[in-house]
């Protein structure tokens, strides 16, 4: 869009559409860490396995809200 010289708004909102697609696979991909991985390591009954599964996801979350 730079290249072909396009208006300055039109840019800035397609990269706010980005954005905001990239935010809606993340939360996708969240929730499926937790239904899966998450859930996996609390049914498994291995705590070093769930205390692994929820610092990864207390980091994750830090780093993406942070």
């Amino acid at each position: 869009m730079l290249e072909e010289d396009r208006y300055c708004i039109d840019v800035v909102t397609q990269i706010s559409a980005v954005r905001a697609a990239l935010k809606r696979v993340e939360e996708e991909i969240l929730k499926d860490h937790v239904g899966h991985c998450v859930e996996n390591a609390i049914q498994s009954g291995d705590k070093d396995d769930q205390r692994q599964k929820v610092a990864e996801l207390v980091d994750v979350l830090g780093r993406v809200r942070g």
